[in-house]
């Protein structure tokens, strides 16, 4: 359907004839000034102005280009069929792990071999595309935890700033416990009764000022759920000069830790040996029974002004070279 942002606009219909009937007729600009000693002759003629008058059949036109004009003013647009948006209530955060020994590449990614935020940003993205209706945030850690993304619900932009994500970029170690606790900070005070951590590393708590199972602690008493996520193969083959031999790339994985977390919060812990196993949160996450609330309806709008206003413009050019026709040829 149609409808007017500014329908008062439309009340400025009569205006022009309004001014026809109120203000007095300006003085012709071919008139020409005559010296008279007296004037006395033009005694009855001293108020007269010369009226420019156009022909009954432009009227008609005229009135069209004003009355698109005015259209344009009230400013239509067109209104598409409502449809609902769904939202789930779920305020979930990501916190990703940057430290050094994330560029281990015993990840495989289209037949490739890969470092481990590779594979995550690979499966992450499509993890967050996915979140429709919830809102999310950001969180990156090594040596310290800070937020990139507060919780919105631009997936766009979360995903975006993760793809952007580089290692090396918060240092070298690990602080787990702090990117717990920066997250029990900004969730605090989220209205949504389902708040969710995922926390995804490779390594162990080797930084940071506060103790994962203490932060633990502290999200469990605020109703934060977290999953933990051990990112890293059990088995990686090394070459050298004369030959290879077999190593595990996630000797320093504390997963008894990482399992405990989740645990003491009401989570899971989840081994992410390759991308497949990485992409097992997805069916879990997707089951969460989600906060009821009200139903969401947009309606897209698109502006319809620049039809009416062009149509007004193209009247008046033509409107103005009939004129200069009329003055130049004598048109009736």
């Amino acid at each position: 359907m149609i409808e007017f942002a500014c329908p008062w606009a439309f009340l400025l219909l009569p205006l022009p004839y309004l001014v026809h009937r109120l203000l007095p007729p300006a003085l012709a600009a071919e008139e020409a000034a005559l010296w008279v000693p007296t004037l006395q002759p033009f005694a009855d003629n001293r108020h007269q102005r010369s009226r420019r008058r156009w022909p009954w059949w432009l009227l008609l036109p005229m009135l069209c280009c004003w009355l698109l004009l005015v259209a344009a003013t009230a400013q239509p647009q067109w209104l598409g069929e409502p449809l609902e948006l769904p939202v789930s209530g779920r305020d979930l955060v990501l916190a990703v792990d940057l430290s050094g020994s994330m560029k281990t590449r015993d990840f495989v990614l289209e037949g490739e071999a890969v470092d481990r935020l590779t594979a995550l940003k690979s499966v992450a993205v499509e993890f967050i595309r996915r979140r429709q209706g919830d809102r999310l945030g950001l969180i990156l850690f090594a040596d310290q935890a800070y937020v990139q993304t507060p919780l919105t619900f631009d997936r766009q932009t979360v995903e975006l700033l993760l793809s952007e994500a580089v290692l090396g970029l918060a240092g070298e170690k690990t602080a787990i416990g702090d990117a717990i606790g920066l997250a029990v900070k900004r969730l605090q005070s989220a209205e949504s009764k389902q708040r969710i951590l995922i926390l995804l590393t490779d390594g162990a708590n080797t930084a940071g000022q506060v103790s994962p199972l203490k932060a633990a602690e502290l999200a469990a008493r605020q109703g934060l759920k977290i999953y933990t996520v051990g990112i890293g193969a059990d088995e990686m083959t090394v070459g050298s000069f004369f030959f290879e031999r077999k190593v595990n790339p996630s000797a320093d994985l504390d997963e008894k830790s990482l399992r405990a977390i989740a645990e003491q919060t009401g989570g899971r812990y989840f081994r992410a040996r390759d991308t497949a196993e990485l992409e097992q949160i997805y069916a879990l996450l997707d089951e969460l029974e989600p906060v009821e609330k009200e139903q969401e309806v947009f309606r897209p709008v698109t502006t319809l002004f620049h039809w009416p206003l062009g149509l007004a413009l193209f009247g008046a050019l033509l409107l103005g070279l009939i004129d200069q026709g009329r003055q130049r040829w004598g048109w009736r």
